[in-house]
């Protein structure tokens, strides 16, 4: 999508989603080889945290893409796919006439897609995405967003790979902004939850997968900055839903969106 000659070129400055974390890696260069090696390490544990959480996040995403209108026949690309969480929702909403396309550059996390995931998986990053522009229906990513190296190209992706029309539909994790909330869901997703993942995997990697999960929703840009950026990138009719510990973001690309080059 090129700026009009006339009108403001957008920046290319990179966004990070969070602020440095230098307790888990030297420096903010390092950020992305630490994220996917951290998942190939606990990737075999992540279903069971799911089941810490009575696998009610399975059950969430499914209602969250049925709401944002995932429906049969559609063409879906679910970004950084993980166990399948999402995917398996999806696929279930789009039925055999549709059809869903995983990407993750976790090679852990995919070989763990393979258990509960048959559609075609791709190694790859959403700043980056191997696919061909105005390809997919749907763009999905869940409780991702926060591992991305730069908001700013990974929407940019995320509006090429779309067809005129698309939808945008991301689930992130959510720290509240006021005192008591916060401090709540600290407690549950950044003590309890940690603590419960140690206790049934018996894994001080996966437990640090929890510490680092809530440290990066505790560190991360606000939503406002997230909707300021998709709209930024081209997006239209852009939504934003709080229930916490969880935030969800919605957009549309324009269907009179010029093909990509």
């Amino acid at each position: 999508m090129s700026a009009s000659p006339t009108g403001p070129t957008p920046s290319t400055e990179c966004v990070p989603p969070h602020a440095p974390l230098p307790g888990y890696y030297g420096s903010d260069a390092e950020r992305s080889r630490y994220v996917v090696d951290l998942f190939d390490r606990t990737a075999q544990h992540y279903n069971t945290i799911e089941a810490l959480l009575l696998n009610g996040g399975l059950w969430y995403r499914y209602f969250c893409l049925r709401r944002a209108g995932l429906g049969r026949g559609m063409k879906v690309l679910d970004v950084a796919i993980g166990t399948a969480a999402v995917a398996r929702g999806a696929v279930r909403l789009v039925g055999s006439e549709g059809k869903v396309f995983g990407v993750d550059p976790s090679r852990g996390m995919l070989a763990e897609a393979k258990k509960n995931f048959s559609g075609p998986l791709t190694r790859g990053q959403a700043e980056s995405l191997p696919f061909a522009s105005d390809s997919f229906d749907f763009v999905t990513m869940g409780i991702a967003l926060r591992h991305v190296s730069d908001l700013r190209a990974t929407f940019r992706e995320y509006l090429r790979v779309l067809a005129p029309g698309g939808t945008l539909w991301i689930l992130e994790g959510h720290a509240p902004a006021s005192p008591v909330g916060r401090y709540l869901t600290h407690f549950m997703m950044g003590r309890l939850v940690p603590g419960m993942t140690w206790l049934f995997t018996g894994s001080r990697e996966a437990k640090l997968l929890m510490d680092f999960y809530w440290d990066t929703v505790e560190q991360s840009v606000r939503p406002q900055t997230i909707l300021d950026i998709m709209a930024e990138a081209g997006f239209e009719e852009i939504r934003h839903h709080v229930v916490s510990p969880v935030c969800e973001f919605i957009g549309r690309k324009p269907r009179s969106a010029a093909r990509a080059a």
